[in-house]
């Protein structure tokens, strides 16, 4: 059979697999591809970029301080990549003294806890610590825009998820006298907004009610913290939070998860989680790249200080045109349109400015609460950050800023 027939033949097959799905999926498909894509946005998709200039501003990645073309930890890859291949099996199956254990171990005292786990991502990190720790009948007690990887994990155990608002403490008073004693989930910097939890209240409500706690510190892991060590080690709270997790794919610039736990705990861990269990172990030059990555973000103080002086200023200058990015203090910061059509609007009109942000709309936020979300790095220039307010300044009437509800609740608030 020639290529060309063999590609016709795939392409008649798939069609025909796909005219077979059963109609439930058919109706999923269609609410997304008819009801959201064609009829609510005109046929345009949330996340295809506009052809991407030369010059452009990208504020859509996570590497907080610039580090993923480092030579430094390009070389120490290529260095293990060159010595062979490395063997592939569950890190159930890693014997003490093996790459992955000796650089746990390194994190560990880099994060003051006693013993700390690998995973293959933020996500399954997350999964899998709810996994093992939650079941059937427990509370879990959720802020409202904790990670998505959270909520999985809930369900992935079979508990119950208890949501709480974002970072109200009374609220969440008020669900542990309903629910009683559970595990209380929070980030300690919400990726969507860049607003930070009120760590110490949270301790101090978890320790009152017998509750474990987990912070998810993806955010602020070499961000925040002495030597990037992460908000709880800055507030002195490693020895009171019960679990951090974490992803390494945002300031450590690889693909990879954390969670810091008790050294009988990992043990237990690597016999219960089922991502633990059923997927593969790092591979040697994913561990090459993050124990180069360790020593340069111990010492980058300094990137670390262009980070929060770029949050600060863009901020600043935002919210001194009418942009209301008061929820958030963090360098993640959220133009907050509203609704899917008015925030394809806003990305476009950003873009033709040579400024590429997130498009982050539902399941990722609530219904109409569609937003833009500017990640910033510490290799900003100063020129591209007054590029980025020069381009709000202009396209405010052109995206209908005074419409926006985010705009209408800073109004309110200045009546305050």
């Amino acid at each position: 059979m020639s290529r060309l027939s063999i590609s016709h033949f795939d392409t008649t097959a798939q069609a025909s697999a796909e005219q077979q799905l059963s109609a439930f999926v058919r109706q999923r498909m269609d609410e997304h591809y008819v009801e959201r894509i064609e009829k609510l946005l005109g046929g345009q998709h949330l996340h295809e970029w506009q052809a991407m200039p030369a010059d452009a501003v990208m504020l859509a990645g996570n590497d907080y301080l610039n580090i993923a073309g480092e030579t430094s930890l390009l070389a120490a890859q290529a260095r293990v990549l060159a010595g062979g291949g490395a063997m592939l099996m569950s890190s159930v199956f890693l014997q003490e003294g093996s790459r992955q254990h000796q650089l746990e171990r390194r994190l560990a005292a880099f994060l003051h806890s006693e013993a700390c786990v690998l995973a293959q991502s933020g996500w399954a990190a997350n999964v899998g610590l709810l996994q093992s720790l939650a079941g059937p009948g427990i509370p879990v007690y959720l802020d409202m825009q904790a990670h998505a990887s959270l909520w999985e994990g809930v369900q992935s155990a079979q508990a119950v998820a208890v949501p709480f608002l974002h970072n109200d403490c009374v609220h969440l008073r008020r669900q542990l006298e309903r629910h009683g004693a559970g595990i209380i989930v929070v980030d300690a910097l919400y990726s969507t907004n860049g607003s930070v939890a009120p760590l110490l209240e949270m301790v101090e409500i978890a320790e009152r009610s017998g509750c474990m706690l987990i912070v998810d510190e993806s955010h602020s892991l070499g961000t925040h913290g002495p030597e990037g060590a992460g908000m709880v080690v800055e507030l002195g709270l490693a020895h009171r939070v019960h679990f951090r997790t974490a992803s390494l794919a945002k300031a450590f610039a690889g693909r990879a998860g954390l969670i810091t736990c008790s050294a009988q705990f990992k043990g237990y861990f690597l016999s219960a989680s089922r991502p633990a269990i059923f997927s593969s172990c790092l591979l040697e030059h994913e561990l090459a790249w993050f124990d180069a990555a360790l020593d340069l973000i111990c010492a980058a103080d300094a990137r670390r200080a262009a980070l929060r002086r770029h949050s600060m200023h863009l901020r600043q200058g935002l919210l001194e045109l009418g942009y209301n990015v008061s929820d958030g203090t963090e360098q993640i910061i959220a133009l907050e349109a509203g609704t899917e059509p008015d925030t394809l609007v806003l990305r476009k009109a950003l873009e033709r400015h040579g400024i590429y942000g997130a498009l982050f709309c539902a399941p990722a936020t609530p219904k109409n609460r569609a937003l833009v979300r500017l990640t910033l790095n510490a290799g900003l220039r100063d020129h591209e950050c007054e590029r980025v307010l020069a381009a709000c300044a202009a396209i405010r009437d052109e995206v209908g800023l005074a419409r926006w509800p985010s705009t209408r609740r800073l109004r309110k608030l200045a009546l305050v």
